[in-house]
């Protein structure tokens, strides 16, 4: 028998997902603000370690902590470059998992933007025609739909 949960989400087993839930899992690696602002920088291209300190507004310390998390969890990796005349260095480049992480970095500004406003913040637009790009909820079928009519299934 379905299990009711917050509002008019339904579960089809026997529990919500408790140890099995994959916003748990998500949350316990991405779910700090120092780790999404630099996952927000790597999304604007940053990939040298004193821009994701300065842009991110965090202490080296603390920058060097989370992108060293972000690799191990295999959000980013770590590549090396060498600029004439100096020590090898290394960068951080987004991985395929790291890319895949974008539409919940965008449904975050999306909400943000809608719920917490501010004069001047900005908004990410399609560039061929200049559109907002909005993150909505689809099932594999193209049904766009809300939480009225969502069911957690195990």
């Amino acid at each position: 028998m379905p299990i009711k949960l917050a509002g008019n989400l339904t579960s089809r087993g026997n529990s919500p997902a408790g140890d099995k839930c994959p916003i748990d899992r998500a949350m316990q690696v991405v779910g700090s603000r120092s780790t999404m602002l630099l996952m927000r920088e790597a999304y604007y291209g940053t990939t040298r370690f004193d821009t994701f300190a300065a842009r991110s507004g965090m202490t080296e310390a603390v920058t060097a902590k989370r992108l060293r998390e972000l690799v191990e969890a295999g959000l980013l990796s770590r590549q090396p470059y060498r600029e004439p005349g100096q020590r090898t260095r290394h960068e951080y480049v987004l991985t395929e998992s790291g890319r895949d992480l974008l539409p919940a970095v965008i449904a975050l500004g999306q909400w943000g933007n809608k719920h917490l406003p501010r004069e001047g913040s900005p908004w990410l637009s399609h560039d061929e025609c200049d559109a907002r790009v909005q993150v909505e909820l689809r099932c594999a079928n193209g049904h766009v739909t809300d939480v009225d009519h969502l069911v957690l299934t195990s």
